[in-house]
């Protein structure tokens, strides 16, 4: 790791390791906390508050997630780049902090929202330009604040340990709270929201925030903060012109490789790998390359083994990444969106209470939550015992692809079902949504936390930070393609009414099912050519290891 050890004296032994532990999930738990109350019911207070129709609010909440996950990687460009993770983290907190409060002043004063429908009337007032305004401006500086700061924060925390094994550990504790501060914000503030009011449950997410924020300066003397040297896609990008320039060069040559200008400079014999060779070119030194000094003298004609080697690793990971994006747009349409539009139609009781309807994907997250810990504990077990071997981080994403396509044909099966009974005049229980909502949560723990350690083990540490955004990148891109099909489907079909009642849902989750099947496909086609870049133990969150094949 390339970190700047702000250490000194006896304090050494204080700085980073376990002792930032507790700052760190206690600032995530925070942030979950309140990014999670602040979002979970949106769509909800769209409808009721600001009198937007539901398919429309619906697409501003994707957007919404869209973002969130989506600023994620320009915080890590930056946290790598220029100011590190700790100014970073703090920024977007600042930024969150300053997010909440204007949407609980949306919520408390009247003036900033429109005057509610009329009872027993279907005309009801649109918010004006300024109201609009304000309601963007919040979800905005949501977006950026609570989108950068966690994802950041969990490079940060890796990056306070050494080990491998430490880090994959801390990975584990890093999703578990993520689902489980989410599962009391979904149930406990959603309540509070939909019970007491808009503007105590908004309040409760922007006092979280504050303290989220405290608690992280607290713990700066504790931790090790990382020493950013530039942009690393600037090293990237010189590789792609360096060996451009050489394209005339042999790819094997009896020449030798530039190893490394921050050292006396030295041939040494070849030391890359024969994968992606064409850019191995750029490593290849000639005539006027190297200053008398033994530095580079032309960087975007030579580059080190290293670069290449960074280069390669970036790229080599993207059809991996590419196929993980159709997955999360079925979580994002179902666990999103769509889910809570099922259970507005639905009836809600269980016994004397009532479930909100923006706490019902909280059975997701629930379901993510135990099969976290079960995976963790059991499977690479299980899975030693009965195929005699351990299971590779690959597998477990492979795993993750079939549970969520299985999830949408059990969607799709529920709500026609759920259509008939409507035509029936009968309400259907919203317990029928649980099975797909588990399935998914099922699906998510296989798939997002093994997904997010592959990439940070086999990204360059230069990267670090991107390496574990990039796996929100693809959650961001997701909502945002999932507003895309829901705009295509309403415009070519009538599946998607303002009143889904009148629509046919099931048919657009058929559409996924389809779509899941092709892209496990694609996703095979990947794994089986991946070569991992060391082809000893590979770890994955928690206890998972397995040899690369």
């Amino acid at each position: 790791m390339d970190l700047e050890l702000e250490m000194g004296g006896s304090n050494t032994k204080r700085k980073g390791n376990w002792i930032t532990f507790p700052f760190v999930l206690g600032t995530m738990a925070c942030l979950t906390l309140a990014s999670a109350g602040w979002i979970a019911n949106l769509i909800v207070y769209l409808i009721e508050e600001f009198n937007i129709k539901s398919i429309d609010a619906a697409q501003v909440a994707n957007m919404v997630n869209a973002g969130i996950n989506f600023f994620p990687l320009i915080g890590a460009i930056i946290a790598d780049s220029f100011l590190g993770s700790f100014s970073v983290v703090a920024i977007s907190c600042c930024i969150s902090f300053l997010g909440t409060l204007l949407i609980t002043l949306t919520s408390v004063l009247d003036a900033l929202r429109p005057k509610p429908c009329q009872t027993g009337s279907s005309i009801c007032q649109s918010p004006s330009t300024f109201q609009y305004a304000l309601l963007y401006g919040d979800l905005i500086l949501g977006c950026i604040g609570f989108g950068v700061s966690r994802f950041v924060l969990s490079t940060m925390g890796a990056n306070q340990f050494d080990k491998q094994k430490d880090q994959a550990t801390f990975f584990n504790w890093f999703f578990f709270e993520l689902y489980f501060f989410a599962v009391i914000a979904f149930t406990g503030i959603v309540y509070v929201q939909d019970n007491v009011g808009w503007g105590v449950g908004f309040g409760i997410c922007f006092v979280a925030t504050f303290i989220g924020l405290v608690v992280f300066l607290a713990g700066n003397k504790f931790y090790i903060h990382d020493n950013p040297k530039g942009s690393p896609f600037t090293g990237l990008a010189q590789v792609v012109v360096a060996s451009i320039r050489k394209i005339k060069m042999p790819t094997k040559v009896q020449n030798l490789y530039y190893q490394n200008h921050d050292t006396p400079y030295q041939h040494l014999p070849p030391q890359l790998t024969d994968t992606l060779r064409f850019f191995n070119k750029a490593a290849i030194e000639t005539e006027g390359d190297i200053k008398p000094d033994g530095s580079i003298a032309k960087p975007w004609r030579l580059c080190t083994v290293q670069q290449v080697e960074d280069f390669k690793a970036f790229i080599k990971i993207f059809p991996i990444w590419s196929s993980s994006i159709l997955v999360a747009v079925e979580v994002a349409l179902v666990q999103g969106s769509l889910t809570v539009l099922q259970a507005l139609s639905m009836d809600r009781r269980l016994g004397h209470f009532k479930i909100p309807a923006g706490s019902i994907t909280v059975v997701a997250l629930l379901s993510s939550s135990l099969s976290l810990t079960l995976i963790d504990r059991f499977f690479p077990f299980l899975w030693r015992k009965v195929m005699r071997k351990s299971p590779t981080p690959l597998f477990q994403l492979g795993i993750g692809h079939v549970i969520t396509a299985l999830a949408m044909a059990v969607a799709a099966v529920v709500e026609r079902r759920r259509l008939g009974m409507n035509n029936d005049k009968q309400e259907m229980l919203a317990v029928w949504l649980f099975p797909q909502l588990i399935l998914l949560g099922i699906g998510e723990a296989f798939y997002f936390p093994g997904q997010v350690a592959l990439y940070y083990q086999e990204f360059p540490a230069s990267l670090h930070s991107t390496a574990t955004a990039i796996s929100s990148l693809i959650v961001g891109i997701a909502f945002y393609l999932s507003t895309a099909v829901i705009d295509i489907i309403r415009a070519k079909t009538d599946w998607l009414a303002d009143n889904i009642d009148e629509g046919r849902l099931d048919n657009v989750y058929w559409v996924l099912v389809v779509i899941g099947t092709i892209n496990f496909g694609y996703f095979f086609c990947c794994a089986k050519f991946f070569k991992y870049k060391h082809n000893d133990e590979k770890t994955v969150p928690g206890n998972f290891t397995g040899s690369a094949h």
